[in-house]
Parts: structure tokens; sequence; C-alpha cells
């Protein structure tokens, strides 16, 4: 991918290298766990404990050929990150992590519509996919209100595999939520 320069919010896309799992690591553990996600609104700290993800699995997202993990940076910080990967006819949008301090000022949505176009341009997706912790119904929200719905559609969470996390609630499953965007 080009880098893409969104000059008004002062971000630039790109994909993810080797050189860049460290970094993302700790982008998406200060995202969703521990104390540093209490800065932001996104953490799960009260739902999960232990890691959100691990090099092994940031570098299976870079290396997939049917996937591209985008990198977001603003002057020279990685800031961001989202996973888009294309699956037939649809794409799937996951990975998604913003620096907790600079969630709420409108960068999640800049850096949603632009894995949204990727989707679309690169490989005609017909719609987006994404599963949801059910039990988070702030982050549901606010894809709702970016275009997309919950189908009810639930999978079961991967109770006693640590490298999702150690649960501290025993209801939590995945719900799909779909965005067309044709």
């Amino acid at each position: 991918m080009d880098t893409a320069d969104t000059t008004a919010t002062g971000l630039t896309f790109r994909d993810a290298t080797d050189a860049d799992v460290d970094a993302l690591v700790a982008l998406i553990e200060s995202a969703y766990r521990g104390d540093t996600s209490r800065t932001g609104w996104t953490t799960e700290a009260d739902i999960l404990e232990g890691q959100r993800t691990d090099p092994e699995g940031v570098r299976a997202v870079i290396k997939s050929p049917d996937s591209r993990l985008l990198t977001v940076e603003r002057g020279g910080a990685v800031v961001a990150c989202c996973q888009v990967e294309h699956r037939g006819d649809h794409a799937y949008f996951g990975m998604f992590a913003v620096s907790p301090a600079l969630q709420g000022a409108g960068l999640g949505k800049v850096i949603l519509a632009e894995a949204e176009r990727l989707a679309r341009e690169t490989w005609g997706a017909q719609a987006m996919h994404m599963t949801v912790i059910s039990v988070r119904n702030d982050l549901v929200a606010w894809y709702e209100r970016r275009g997309y719905r919950r189908t009810g559609e639930m999978t079961p969470f991967p109770y006693g595999d640590e490298r999702f996390g150690i649960p501290q609630r025993d209801d939590l499953q995945f719900e799909l939520l779909v965005k067309p965007l044709a």
C-alpha cells in the first residue's frame, strides 16, 4: 500500500511491517488492558485481564496474504492500527486500537472510514464484518452510529485460551456486526 496522508487530520496510513510489531502490541494492549486503557473509553479491563494480543498474533496478520494491518501515524508516532482482511464478497475489520490519550477526538471514525474505503476500492468488498464482545454496549453503539447493525449472530468467547485474555465474567461472546459498503 502506498502511504496515504489525510491532511485534515495529520494522519498517515501505511501497511505494518515486522519492525512495527512491538509498537503495535504495546498500542493494542494500552487501548484495551490494564490501568493505561482506562484513560480511554475502549478499555476491556473490567471484563478481561491478561493479554489482548501478542507479537505472534500481530505478525500473523502482517504476513497473511489476504490481510492488511494498517498502521496509523501522526507526527511520526504510531497512534492507531486496524486489520482489514479480504474474505470473498466482504472484508473483516479487527485489531482496531487508538491510543487511549487520543480517544474521543474523532480519530476512530476517520480510521474506520479509511478501512471501509480500502476494502471497497482494493477488493470490491460489498460489506464490512466485525465481531465485538456483546456486553460492550458502548462500543456496539459507537459502531451502530457509523452504520453497522447487530446481526444477533453469536460465537463463543474462547474461554481457557489465555491468548485472548482472562475473562472476569462468564457471559462473554462475540456478536457479528455488519455494514453494507456498496
